[in-house]
């Protein structure tokens, strides 16, 4: 892991690098897609900023939460800028939550403005996928695998290029059916089912997942539930896009 890149007398923290390089492609590709279904740019812009911030706080308060008592011992942790202090579900369940907020107090419409955050979410992911390579977060579980790699003491699977090598899919899929989209919100319930399925895949391969009842993985367990919810959502939107184009032709 190469968590510091040293510039002369600068210490440049890499994953906090790769995340704001992050931040800063998702917002130019936020405005591009923005322009494409009439929106402002600006204002997406924003919503994806302070979604993020949301995010990260959650993320910090989620794994505060599950353990608590050390930061009843030092609360001053909970600002500390370590980011593998950082539970990425409730990161992700924050930021959404916060976006979808501001969308409906700016009264834009829902579909659309989703389906122009979807491609700046899923380069995001590629991003957030470096930071973990650099930083060793999201580190993989033990195995005697050719391609495993040396870390925290042990040859462990290197979850983290799984992780980017199935973010660069999911940006090259949703790029593809971000040309012809058959119906509107197809782009970000997509986005969402292929993250919660390469989630589902990925922790598989994780070694510091969290067990819940007694085996299983709370990250699957959590994905699952966002798959299927998701597969309902893409087939009702389906059905909807179905029955206003009949209506239409009927109509004609």
């Amino acid at each position: 892991m190469f968590p510091i890149l040293q510039v002369g007398p600068l210490a440049v923290q890499l994953p906090g690098l790769f995340l704001l390089v992050g931040v800063w492609v998702g917002s130019v590709i936020v405005e591009r897609e923005a322009a494409k279904r009439g929106l402002s740019g600006a204002v997406l812009s924003s919503m994806l900023f302070f979604g993020l911030v949301a995010g990260l706080l959650g993320a910090r308060l989620g794994y505060a939460l599950r353990y608590w008592t050390v930061y009843a011992g030092d609360p001053l942790a909970l600002v500390s800028l370590n980011l593998k202090t950082l539970s990425a579900p409730d990161g992700v369940a924050a930021a959404l939550l916060t976006i979808l907020v501001l969308a409906r107090r700016r009264r834009l419409p829902l579909w659309p403005t989703l389906d122009a955050l979807a491609p700046a979410l899923a380069t995001f992911a590629v991003f957030a996928g470096l930071a973990d390579l650099s930083s060793g977060n999201a580190f993989g579980a033990p195995t005697s695998l050719p391609w495993a790699i040396e870390l925290w003491g042990a040859a462990r699977h290197p979850s983290q290029t799984y992780a980017i090598l199935l973010a660069v899919a999911v940006v090259v899929a949703v790029h593809r059916l971000g040309r012809r989209p058959a119906f509107s919100g197809l782009l970000f319930l997509a986005w969402l089912a292929m993250t919660a399925a390469g989630r589902l895949f990925l922790e598989a391969f994780r070694g510091d997942s969290v067990i819940v009842l007694g085996s299983l993985r709370a990250a699957q367990l959590i994905s699952l539930a966002v798959l299927g919810g998701t597969l309902f959502g893409l087939h009702r939107r389906a059905r909807l896009a179905l029955e206003a184009e009949m209506r239409s032709r009927s109509a004609e």
